[in-house]
């Protein structure tokens, strides 16, 4: 597989192309690296090529929070300058600037 480079960065709120939910990138994996059973438990007529970066994610929607593994082609950089309500983003990051979390030097479990 050919590997690429990120588009996004840790830190960055991003949001979902499709579904309708948003967060902050605390990691990047260059291609994926999620087991077979996770990648053929998405449609098939959605499922992405696993030769690009994917991110994990602190996401919420308007109900819940959770981390998700979002494929970099259904990302789309988040504009709204909402912060973000998710319990984990204080363990990772410092301070939030508009669209942008600051990671902590150390994270704390």
């Amino acid at each position: 597989m050919k590997q690429r480079d990120a588009k996004f960065q840790i830190g960055q709120v991003v949001r979902h192309r499709i579904f309708p939910f948003r967060g902050v990138i605390f990691d990047v994996d260059p291609e994926f690296s999620n087991t077979e059973e996770w990648w053929n438990a998405i449609p098939s007529e959605i499922r992405p090529s696993k030769d690009q970066p994917f991110y994990h994610l602190l996401a919420e929607n308007e109900e819940t929070e959770y981390v998700a593994y979002v494929s970099e082609q259904n990302l789309i950089s988040d504009e709204s300058g909402l912060p973000l309500r998710h319990s984990q983003v204080n363990a990772f990051f410092d301070a939030e600037a508009v669209g942008q979390y600051k990671p902590k030097a150390v994270v704390q479990h």
